[in-house]
């Protein structure tokens, strides 16, 4: 049931445009409307996955299903997963919040920014030295990407920075083009820690996602009103300043380019 609760939840949510989404009061419906709309159909969520084509997204939640039944060493698996899924430009946002709903928050907020890192780290080693050519005709007609370029050269660790702390480009394909750039390994690796406020935001919402699973279950905690305060209080607390934080960046970033 669990499994069949988690399928349900990614399902609805879009994922592209969750950051757009950061006010509280969206952020709580989808999560509500993810978690009771199981109850509503089951079925569809077993459609999905059953289907015969390609679908990144149903291979991602039944890997993660998978990882849920590991036990100890799922934790190794999910961040194995998550650098393959990086390189492979599958949508690391359903291992993001998937992460939130196994681990829990604090983990899984771990687990993902290990695996992102190492991910993109390994991207960008394929776009610098497997895949220039290919990197270099994805990014050519790309004004944006070209600015970074030029940027990147006087300060590569900023630029990267503020770009990991600014979801204004597409996460994986940016890797690829960093790549091509003159940005050195050691800065590339060191910006990695933009990413930290969005994955713990994201990661959040997948464990919140979670809990709400459990309401009336025999999972549920003995004090719910108290924990769920916390809760919300903490989500509000994590949407704000990863909110600020993306405004602040984002600025800067446009002074730069």
């Amino acid at each position: 049931m669990t499994k069949l609760i988690i399928i349900q939840i990614f399902k609805s949510i879009d994922f592209r445009n969750l950051q757009k989404l950061l006010s509280l009061s969206a952020l709580i419906l989808l999560i509500l409307a993810s978690a009771f709309s199981f109850n509503a159909d089951p079925a569809l969520a077993q459609e999905s996955t059953n289907s015969n084509s390609f679908n990144p997204q149903a291979i991602l939640r039944e890997a993660l299903q998978w990882i849920d039944s590991l036990g100890t060493v799922g934790a190794i698996a999910f961040i194995a997963l998550y650098i393959i899924a990086t390189v492979a430009f599958f949508p690391g946002s359903i291992l993001t919040l998937g992460a939130g709903v196994i681990f829990g928050a604090v983990w899984g907020s771990l687990y993902v920014f290990i695996g992102a890192t190492l991910g993109a780290t390994a991207a960008f080693l394929v776009g610098r030295y497997l895949a220039r050519g290919w990197v270099a005709g994805k990014i050519a007609d790309n004004k944006k990407f070209a600015a970074i370029d030029q940027a990147v050269g006087k300060e590569g660790l900023k630029i990267v920075l503020l770009t990991r702390l600014s979801p204004i480009f597409p996460f994986n394909l940016l890797n690829y083009a960093f790549g091509i750039t003159g940005v050195s390994l050691q800065d590339y690796f060191i910006g990695s820690l933009g990413m930290i406020p969005g994955t713990i935001m994201y990661v959040y919402i997948g464990s919140l996602a979670g809990n709400l699973a459990m309401i009336g279950t025999e999972a549920q905690p003995t004090n719910p009103t108290l924990q769920w305060a916390i809760r919300i209080l903490g989500l509000l607390a994590t949407v704000a300043v990863t909110v600020y934080v993306t405004r602040i960046a984002r600025k800067a970033l446009e002074k730069e380019l």
